[in-house]
């Protein structure tokens, strides 16, 4: 549920503050009202499109099974951990200069291609988001169930109106919170989530790993627990769980687990290092 109500929060909020900069474009033109109609269908098509990706991921994960599922849905938590990576370095290159960017967008595609142009450029940019939302959405809840997936869904829903509410605070007067500090939290949280993501993507591939024929350190490495953290923080209950859904921590991790977090967070140490300092490569 924590996972499905901050990835659409978060992917709600910026296809809202994209089209929300458009329409306060489109507004100041001379042909405004008729503009509007090109947006708003813009918007409708990148929804559109976004579920046909959404039902065709579904169909396919139906249509397989037995290891052929298992590994599609590796593949999927896999790339949409990749993808929360890149969307972080991408929203730190183009935060600042989002508003300008898509107003010389629009302005490009409107002298090109007139309503049409407009169209296609809302189309695009909500449907961005909307795929990514599907990609996310399905690599953190590919595995549940039951109850458990009713809660994802109402996490899901719970995230769309939180979405409106955060743009409405963010557009206050007062700024209750400021767009820096939105995009601050927002990239420190998918930064756990998509650890989160590459730990379940690794633990499927460990699970196949293990149905094969390899040598016997192979399967140590994949099968045998480092450890067992459960009696002090369980990863089944309470802020165990959470970690868990949130962050990719494991009470009883095995090797390729451990390695794999470690690397991920050496990787990210170093990028964010760099960032900062503006170096050219990690110090030694």
């Amino acid at each position: 549920m924590n996972q499905a109500l901050f990835i659409v929060w978060r992917e709600s909020v910026e296809a809202l503050l994209v089209i929300g900069i458009l329409q306060a474009w489109v507004s100041q033109q001379a042909r405004g009202q008729r503009l509007l109609k090109y947006l708003w269908s813009g918007v409708a098509l990148g929804l559109l499109l976004s579920a046909m990706l959404a039902l065709l991921i579904l169909f396919a994960g139906e249509a397989m099974s037995g290891t052929a599922s298992e590994w599609f849905q590796a593949a999927l938590a896999l790339l949409a951990s990749m993808l929360m990576v890149q969307m972080v370095g991408w929203m730190h290159r183009h935060a600042r200069s989002l508003k300008d960017d898509l107003r010389r967008h629009a302005e490009q595609q409107l002298a090109r291609q007139g309503g049409a142009g407009l169209m296609l450029l809302a189309m695009l940019a909500v449907s961005r988001e909307g795929s990514e939302t599907v990609v996310f959405l399905y690599g953190a809840g590919a595995r549940l169930q039951g109850l458990a997936l009713a809660q994802f869904f109402i996490g899901a829903i719970a995230g769309l109106l939180l979405s409106g509410l955060t743009i409405a605070l963010l557009h206050s007067s007062r700024r209750f919170i400021s767009w820096r500090h939105f995009f601050g939290l927002s990239e420190a949280l998918l930064l756990l989530l998509a650890a989160a993501l590459l730990v379940s993507a690794t633990e499927r591939i460990g699970g196949q790993l293990l149905a094969m024929e390899l040598p016997e350190m192979a399967y140590t490495l994949v099968g045998d627990a480092l450890w067992d953290s459960s009696t002090a923080l369980s990863d089944s209950q309470g802020l165990g769980a959470f970690l868990a859904g949130f962050a990719g921590y494991r009470a009883t991790p095995s090797t390729l687990t451990l390695l794999v977090l470690s690397g991920y967070w050496l990787s990210v140490g170093c990028w964010l290092l760099q960032r900062k300092t503006g170096s050219a490569a990690c110090p030694a």
